[in-house]
């Protein structure tokens, strides 16, 4: 099945310029050169850069134009995975909109998946007053999950794609979740966890190392164990138990907004 929105080489292009552009925007305290003791602000210049990226990325996938009936399709995916985000707001780790944009990813390909997970995170905040500088990133992350399922291999059908699928909705779940820690870690002072020795603050012109093991410990105590786990299972289980219904449905929906056909004269 062709993709509902079809990236061309150069879209292809913006995606992954755009895609390594904000990985450095979240990686960059680990690359930062400062010296000991020196103050670190808020990269505020990303913050701005970032929702610039994204647009330009997201006009790109619309060069072509969207067909009305694809858009519709992304208008509906994206309020359900609204309002599904509304009704669970991450409360002890449950999110139920990640299974909806690993699926919807897979089903109308890598560049839906991307402007799918572009617009539920954007709509989710309007409707739960959740915007904030973390919502580009929130974006953008969830941008990489619905892109991701869409590059998984296309071959895979029945119980071998629901497992795969089921995987890779683990990972991504643990990834969204460290990306996110990594957003705003460099800027909590003073961080101590109960259990741990010592602080886990990031330390201006620390070596890298250093800074890298205190980011995972600090992950793996606050968030990897609780948070993303519990994100990844039920995403898991609501992809094994949710996920072959809603396949067949979307997949329909996908066959009918992607018929194309030639018009000869008589």
């Amino acid at each position: 099945m062709n993709p509902a929105v079809r990236v061309s080489p150069r879209s292809a292009a913006v995606l992954g310029v755009a895609s390594f552009g904000g990985l450095m925007m979240l990686c960059w305290p680990l690359l930062l050169r400062a010296g000991t003791g020196e103050r670190v602000d808020p990269p505020f210049l990303f913050l701005v850069l970032l929702p610039v990226v994204i647009a330009v990325v997201l006009a790109e996938l619309n060069e072509g134009g969207l067909d009305p009936r694809v858009l519709a399709i992304l208008g509906v995916l994206s309020a359900a995975g609204a309002i599904l985000r509304g009704v669970s707001p991450g409360t002890a780790g449950v999110e139920l909109t990640f299974f909806l944009l690993v699926l919807g990813g897979r089903v109308f390909g890598p560049g839906f998946g991307f402007v799918l997970g572009c617009t539920t995170l954007f709509a989710s905040a309007l409707m739960t007053a959740g915007v904030g500088p973390w919502l580009p990133y929130q974006m953008l992350c969830a941008a990489w999950v619905g892109m991701g399922a869409g590059l998984l291999p296309r071959r895979l059908t029945g119980r071998a794609e629901i497992a795969v699928l089921a995987a890779y909705a683990v990972a991504a779940s643990y990834l969204f979740g460290i990306f996110m820690n990594l957003s705003g870690w460099p800027f909590i002072a003073g961080i101590a966890v109960e259990g741990h020795e010592g602080s886990l603050s990031y330390v201006p012109g620390a070596p890298v190392l250093d800074n890298l093991h205190a980011f995972l410990v600090y992950t793996l105590l606050t968030s990897t164990g609780s948070w993303d786990t519990v994100r990844a299972i039920t995403t898991a289980v609501a992809i094994v138990v949710l996920g072959p219904a809603i396949l067949a449905a979307l997949r329909r929906g996908a066959r009918r907004a992607t018929v194309t056909g030639v018009v000869r004269g008589g």
